[in-house]
């Protein structure tokens, strides 16, 4: 079945126009452990009818026929997980679309594999019970797991018969988890090592560019000296910046050749290039995704401030920047708002122009010629060609008093002084005004200190911004902090959709409004174990775990589908009560239940262990179903038959009045077949 799905897969994949990529491939990893439930299902199955003595064809066909339906109930509704994927919108749905149809795909490949090849395979290559001799391991393997059915057999019959203790656990389970969804920090995407990072350098406003560049080299060269650097590029000013901010990008060795990740380099070079005075220095690691935000942002994340008067903003956006750098757990505060930059203004005296036969215009190029960057020929060699740029000598550039030695040639060819027709006063003012949607803004950039989550630096940000700004000035995240707040709302839309869809799924395939209910009972301990787990290692609720969780709704129903669609077939077909039936259908899916969890489990370790270059990234996703897989595994056994019991047993009373309290509190122990 696994080679297949995946060949499968690929050719949809092709036809579709996709391409092998960070998510298509997590979506074929997480796929390895899906794609063979359905086989599982279907093998087990075959495997019990021919150990009852029957032919290798009889028994495919009959218990192909027995799961046939089973199969298709997992997989449909399995699939229907990622469909609410398809319909969404913004950058997550962009991610994911992809993502979701590709696992999508897969899954429904692997149902049409399980229901076709599988049975046929094994109508021609098992064997009989009494043609078959097994090993020592297989011996102890299958004592083993008799102990735990015999375990299982004692411990469920004790939950049945206790059954409402069981269902007040239920409760405080579901309880327990919404106070761990409220107290798990928030992200959105992890941070991982891509094997570069930049550094924004800041000085004071006004300094000089040789200044700006001694400056530079300072921390270029402190960064230089890290064993893990590979090399850098330094650059100042550019794309619309000032002269005194500066870029570093740095690139590091492989991570093979290295001891620290990129976090760690980080750390390590916080207090080294402290030391360098005059300049404040920020350092980033760049996220795999570009989610927009301000040009030239010395931080990862960005808050805005707008307001009609820029007066007013003026005055509150340096109270802002400061409430913020003093909220713990939040580095490298830095703001865009920049209005003390020196200004040298040049106010000419029009009537002594005239007067002295020149005009403002002469002006105006006297002094361009002297400081701008005027071309006046052009030097062609023999492997290359040269612009020769008309200005003062570099000492003349350095002090404003310079200015008094600039001459103008009036039209009569006489060298007038500027400071004759012209008065050079000095000021400050703002080297550029950003506006955001057509309105002045200021944009406050931050980083995260390690273990501090995105979630917990939002909602600080904006209880201090209510606390603090008056209501006129307008706030809003930009880049991956805005980003990170549609995800909240958007993911949490997603799973409620995804419930809502697999509850109709399986309403049409069970003709039924209580066995969907049964079915989905065991979700709320998924969601306990995905975040229980991710509180233990200390990771976010980021993008990829939460999409974790949502395929835990596809997976954990699984187990409930087996054990509720034996559990209807024994009491349509053998008139057995609701509570004989599931404990039957308890025992006699236990074996592929444990497989079905087992297979799941092992495919998706190596994405919890965080193999492989920018694993960092996918390990919350691994993380989140490995626990909740192993949480809900043992919840669900015991939660799903005490609903099924109660909920078909009320039904039972509703429709045919007949009291079922005998067959309630009963407890057969049926052998398995």
């Amino acid at each position: 079945a696994l080679p297949m799905s995946i060949i499968g897969t690929f050719s949809v994949m092709y036809l579709l126009h996709y391409s092998l990529d960070n998510l298509s491939l997590m979506a074929l990893t997480l796929a390895v452990g899906f794609v063979v439930d359905d086989a599982i299902v279907m093998l087990e199955n075959i495997v019990r009818h021919l150990e009852m003595g029957k032919p290798k064809m009889q028994a495919a066909i009959e218990g192909a026929a027995e799961v046939g339906f089973t199969i298709l109930s997992m997989t449909f509704s399995l699939a229907a997980v990622f469909i609410p994927f398809l319909f969404m919108g913004g950058i997550i749905g962009k991610l994911f679309h992809e993502f979701a149809v590709t696992i999508g795909v897969a899954i429904l490949v692997s149902g049409f594999v399980s229901i076709s090849l599988t049975p046929m395979l094994c109508s021609r290559f098992l064997k009989p019970q009494h043609e078959t001799t097994h090993g020592w391991m297989y011996n102890a393997i299958e004592y083993i797991f008799e102990a735990w059915l015999r375990l299982y057999d004692y411990t469920l019959t004790l939950t049945l018969r206790y059954r409402w203790t069981t269902m007040v656990v239920s409760f405080a389970l579901f309880a327990a988890t919404a106070y761990l969804f409220m107290i798990t920090p928030k992200g959105f995407l992890p941070s991982e090592d891509q094997g570069r990072f930049s550094i924004s350098v800041e000085a004071i406003q006004g300094i000089s560019y040789d200044e700006m560049v001694r400056h530079q080299q300072q921390v270029a060269d402190i960064v230089s000296k890290e064993p893990e650097i590979a090399g850098y590029t330094s650059n100042i000013g550019g794309n619309g910046s000032s002269v005194n901010t500066g870029r570093i990008n740095v690139d590091l060795k492989p991570r093979a050749d290295r001891t620290r990740s990129v976090d760690e380099i980080i750390a390590g070079l916080r207090p080294k290039v402290a030391q360098v005075t005059g300049v404040r220095v920020y350092m980033t690691n760049q996220p795999p995704i570009n989610l927009g935000g301000q040009q030239g942002a010395r931080s990862l994340y960005q808050f805005t401030l707008q307001d009609t008067d820029s007066a007013e903003l003026y005055d509150w956006a340096p109270k802002m920047e400061a409430a913020i750098r003093d909220t713990p757990g939040i580095l490298d505060v830095s703001s865009d708002l920049q209005l003390r930059n020196p200004q040298i203004f040049v106010e000419m005296d029009r009537d002594k122009i005239a007067t002295l036969g020149l005009t403002a215009t002469q002006v105006e190029t006297a002094l361009y010629n002297a400081y701008g960057t005027r071309q006046v020929t052009q030097i062609y060699a023999t492997n290359n060609q040269y612009q020769v740029i008309l200005q003062v000598a570099p000492e003349f550039q350095k002090d404003p008093a310079a200015l008094r030695l600039l001459y103008v040639r009036s039209n009569t060819g006489r060298l007038i002084p500027l400071d004759t027709v012209a008065h050079v006063r000095t000021n400050i003012g703002p080297s550029a005004i950003s506006h955001t949607g057509q309105l002045p803004s200021v944009t406050i950039s931050f980083n995260l200190a390690p273990g501090y989550s995105l979630g917990d630096a939002v909602s600080a940000i904006q209880t201090r911004a209510g606390e603090l700004l008056p209501a006129t000035i307008a706030t809003r995240f930009q880049g991956t902090a805005q980003a990170f707040q549609d995800s909240l709302q958007g993911l949490g839309l997603i799973l409620l959709m995804a419930v809502i869809v697999i509850y109709i799924v399986l309403g049409v395939l069970y003709e039924s409004f209580t066995d969907p209910l049964t079915i989905l009972s065991g979700l709320p301990s998924a969601g306990f174990g995905a975040l229980l787990t991710l509180i233990i290692f200390r990771t976010d609720l980021s993008l990829y775990a939460f999409v974790g969780i949502i395929m835990l709704v596809g997976l954990v129903k699984k187990n409930g589908i087996m054990m509720v669609d034996f559990a209807v077939e024994a009491q349509r077909e053998h008139g057995l009560s609701p509570l004989e039936a599931i404990h039957k259908a308890c025992l006699v899916r236990f074996r592929p239940i444990m497989m079905t969890t087992m297979a799941a489990l092992v495919g998706t370790l190596p994405i919890a262990l965080g193999l492989g270059a920018g694993a960092e990234s996918r390990r919350p996703l691994g993380l989140a179903v490995v626990g909740g897989l192993l949480v809900s595994q043992l919840l669900t056994l015991y939660i799903t038959p005490v609903y099924y019991e109660i909920i078909e047993g009320f039904r039972l009373r509703l429709t045919s009045g007949r009291p079922q309290a005998a067959v309630a509190t009963a407890t057969p122990t049926p052998s398995v077949p």
